[in-house]
């Protein structure tokens, strides 16, 4: 039996605009029959534990156009980056995979993230499953 394609994102930045494309790319890849590995570094970790993975925020940069996005996000009911990942794994398969390195450098206890994440890998156990993937992305 042929295997699907992986389809790998590194997800470190954890602002909405990086988490609505981590969302979006992860769901569609999903739906599309590849075989989604999203794996949480850093801040995706840190924003995931703190349960603020839904909150709207944008870069600095952005200024007053985030609020206008804000806006528009609200107006047109796009769904919450928490029920994309749910939508995901219900298309496709879909896994969230968190650093346990990461982890740790963002001083998060596991626990706070065990029950919204698929698994908690070493680095080693990570490059070993997401090598050879079709596609990878850090974002």
């Amino acid at each position: 039996m042929k295997q699907k394609p992986r389809f790998v994102i590194f997800s470190h930045n954890a602002t909405y605009d990086k988490l609505h494309q981590v969302a979006t790319l992860g769901m569609t890849a999903a739906a599309m029959g590849k075989d989604v590995v999203v794996v949480l570094l850093f801040w995706t970790i840190k924003k995931l534990a703190q349960g603020q993975i839904d909150v709207v925020d944008f870069p600095p940069e952005y200024g007053e156009a985030a609020d206008e996005v804000s806006r528009l996000l609200r107006e047109k009911k796009v769904p919450r980056i928490s029920e994309m990942f749910q939508e995901a794994r219900q298309v496709g398969h879909f896994r969230l995979i968190a650093c346990s390195a990461g982890l740790e450098y963002m001083g998060v206890d596991p626990e706070a993230v065990a029950k919204n994440v698929d698994e908690v890998m070493g680095l080693p156990a990570i490059l070993s499953l997401t090598a050879g993937a079709e596609t990878t992305l850090f974002i």
